[in-house]
């Protein structure tokens, strides 16, 4: 049992099921995780989420879902996946733990159940095709060979390997690889071709958009992982072995793993004729390659990719083993970038409220995930077999955002004054409506504290709006004056975004005339396509010219909730 293993197998029952004591008595807070700055420096250990200031309730309570999910799915013919193992982190501290359903559960692609004594249960240690993570393996291999001046990222690609020129390539660069802004293809069929003209055909590629505009593409990595062979005269699979998963100690990550280990099946495949795949790479491209290639190929294991995930937390080093310099990882996590290099970057729809500027990660093919939180200093790694026994069971995408989500769920964002803030969940709509205030002398300056963690435009809106209503009259959204870290400029009329992790102090003017009677509304209304932490209101404040018509630290009985919820600090 490798050290990583061994720190972890101390992590107690009520961790792995992300319970506690004092889990049974309401919804305890957690610790607001105030984003950080430096890089963390921390090895992880196993604890529970009350360690570490974390809420246990969100994170049991996704655990219990991730588990159901084996089974039956509502609204979904078939389960979500045969197995699963989560794994969540926070501040060095492994939270939670869990392998629930089967490594292995079907006989062929229909879906035939084997018989249960030749099932095979899902274990903590069980190794999976994690499919487009390697991709991360890849770019920071890619990354290594630029600190050591092998390469620039600015490079054409074709100066290192020279029949990359062909096809009007000439001016695709290294960085473009990594960011997916090449123009090659999105696919390449290389196992319908003979053995040797499959790399030869990745080479020979011709752009199908010119460099700059974004596809993701596994041939960007597919020649990437060439470009690190030909810069370091090793092959791909011993570079990693040697350089990265070596150093970090992660023993259970590498191609082409030994049959006999603990290895989660995936899909039944008839074209190719390859039966029930298992203990091999399950993309077809990768397979052809001999099962090593830059954008699949790898097997590991939550507890691995915590490890790798803790490293870049770290700003590179992890257990006093240096695998890229600090500035290499900031370059990858750039967050005023469009694409990291070789990571994805702020992608909430798998990284639901985890999801800012700076965080990092990538989704696999298979049915696995890595999202990596600078900010809050969090991992969450789900490792799923959903293409098991066929790709076209669904997505496990609920499952990723559910996991994140709990996390980030589980850390709290404490009222910006006094004992209790109003929050919106995410997930529905409501209203928070005050009792008339007036007769008022005029119009009213109203202020008060936002904190919004909801979609942004372009991802769909999840608006909060402050809304007006004279003497019974229709409802009107006032302009608003936001101001904080990520607030949108100008005067919005409703408050959306994502991130930030600070509350924002907001200002808006309601008309009214003398004599009015004027009853304000705040109404949060999320479209539920991909949630966030939601909203929380605080230090709400009404005045006219004459006097305070509405202080929300002291009235709390003229807020009337409909969806919202009193959190106290």
């Amino acid at each position: 049992m490798g050290r990583t293993m061994l720190v972890l197998a101390a992590v107690s029952v009520a961790a792995l099921t992300g319970t506690s004591a004092a889990a049974g008595g309401g919804f305890e807070q957690g610790r607001f995780d105030r984003p950080a700055v430096a890089f963390a420096d921390a090895e992880l250990r196993g604890g529970l989420p009350t360690d570490v200031g974390l809420a246990p309730e969100p994170i049991a309570a996704a655990a219990e879902r991730i588990a159901r999910w084996t089974g039956s799915v509502p609204g979904r013919e078939h389960p979500m996946y045969a197995g699963a193992v989560s794994l969540l982190a926070h501040d060095g501290v492994v939270v939670h733990r869990r392998a629930v359903g089967h490594a292995l559960r079907y006989a062929d692609g229909a879906g035939t159940e084997l018989p249960p004594g030749q099932q095979v249960p899902m274990t903590p240690e069980t190794r999976f095709d994690i499919a487009s993570i390697t991709k991360l393996f890849t770019s920071i291999a890619v990354l290594q060979q630029v600190e050591a001046g092998a390469v620039r990222l600015d490079d054409p690609v074709a100066a290192h390997l020279p029949a990359f020129a062909a096809g009007g390539k000439g001016d695709i660069t290294v960085r473009h690889l990594l960011t997916h802004t090449s123009g090659l293809p999105a696919t390449v069929r290389l196992w319908e071709l003979p053995p040797e003209r499959r790399i030869p055909a990745v080479l020979e590629l011709a752009p199908e958009r010119p460099p700059g505009d974004y596809t993701y593409s596994d041939p960007n990595m597919i020649v990437l992982g060439l470009l690190v062979e030909r810069t370091s005269g090793t092959p791909l699979d011993r570079y990693v072995a040697e350089r990265i998963t070596g150093p970090l100690g992660m023993t259970a990550t590498g191609y082409n793993p030994d049959p006999s280990l603990p290895i989660a099946a995936t899909e039944f495949q008839s074209d190719p004729p390859r039966g029930m795949v298992r203990g091999e790479v399950h993309d077809e491209n990768a397979w052809s390659l001999g099962g090593v290639a830059g954008h699949a190929g790898l097997f590991s294991t939550a507890d691995d990719l915590a490890v790798l995930g803790q490293a870049i937390l770290n700003g590179g080093e992890y257990g006093g083993r240096r695998v890229l310099s600090e500035r290499g990882v900031r370059s990858m996590l750039d967050p005023g970038a469009a694409h990291g290099l070789g990571f994805e970057l702020d992608q909430r729809w798998y990284m639901a409220g985890l999801s800012a500027p700076g965080t990092a990660g990538h989704t696999g093919y298979t049915g696995t995930s890595l999202v990596l939180d600078p900010a809050s200093r969090s991992i969450a790694v789900l490792l799923t077999n959903r293409v098991h026994p066929s790709r076209e069971w669904g997505s496990n995408n609920p499952a990723r955002q559910e996991l994140a989500q709990a996390l980030a769920r589980s850390l709290a964002v404490p009222p910006s004054k006094g004992s209790a803030s109003w929050f919106a969940d995410p997930a529905r709509a409501a209203t928070l409506t005050t009792d008339p205030l007036g007769p008022v002398a005029g119009p009213l300056r109203v202020s008060f504290d936002a904190f919004v963690d909801s979609q942004r435009d372009g991802d769909g809106t999840d608006p909060l709006v402050l809304e007006h209503s004279a003497n019974g009259g229709p409802w009107r959204a006032a302009a608003l004056r936001p101001d904080g870290p990520g607030a949108p400029g100008g005067e919005p009329t409703s408050l959306a975004g994502a991130g930030h992790r600070a509350w924002w102090r907001v200002h808006a003017t309601v008309p009214a005339r003398p004599g009015d009677q004027i009853r304000l509304r705040w109404r949060y209304a999320p479209d539920g396509r991909y949630v966030g932490r939601g909203v929380h209101v605080d230090r709400i404040l009404a005045q006219d010219r004459d006097a305070t018509r509405l202080d929300g630290e002291r009235e709390h009985a003229a807020l009337h909730p409909d969806g919202w919820t009193a959190v106290p600090r």
